[in-house]
């Protein structure tokens, strides 16, 4: 979707018009229980024409990445039978092992950002992945910190009601 209603929102020649209110009224259309259904929310921003024409040198070669993710879906399927996305809930608890530090990282996210329990195991599926990914065996903070990461309109959500409890009780 875009980022608001102009589709300019941060970008840097500073188009955009859009008051912080039109904004929140935007993102508000997507409810909540739909967002829940999404594993990852991400920004882009538009890439400048700059880095479109220099050269590239230091990116990984896509058969590079092709591999890990093979790799990565053979730890799948042979832990659990199935990738980490088709995880039932009952079966997150057992494969999605986090290390103590880990849980309680997620614990104060769902908390601070009001998460719902699909949302939770939305993260621990998504967490595990990376792990997967990085070839660790347990899901560690820095796994759960980039899964919660990549839901950016959770946060976005908090803001929104944050900014938008005082105007309520005026």
């Amino acid at each position: 979707m875009n980022p608001c209603p102009c589709g300019y929102l941060g970008d840097s020649n500073g188009r955009c018009r859009c008051s912080p209110e039109r904004v929140l009224r935007y993102r508000s259309r997507i409810s909540g229980p739909l967002l829940d259904r999404l594993d990852m929310h991400i920004e882009l921003a538009r890439v400048p024409i700059e880095a479109l024409r220099a050269p590239v040198t230091d990116i990984e070669p896509s058969s590079a990445v092709a591999s890990r993710v093979t790799a990565a879906r053979e730890i799948q399927m042979a832990r659990q039978g199935t990738t980490n996305g088709k995880l039932l809930n009952r079966q997150i608890e057992k494969v999605c092992r986090v290390t103590r530090a880990a849980a309680s990282v997620l614990e104060k996210a769902t908390v601070a950002l009001g998460l719902s329990a699909r949302a939770h195991h939305r993260i621990l599926k998504v967490a595990r992945t990376i792990a997967d990914l990085a070839g660790m065996a347990q899901i560690e903070t820095a796994h759960i910190g980039e899964a919660v990461a990549l839901r950016r309109l959770d946060r976005v959500r908090v803001n929104a009601a944050v900014v938008a409890a005082p105007a309520a009780n005026e």
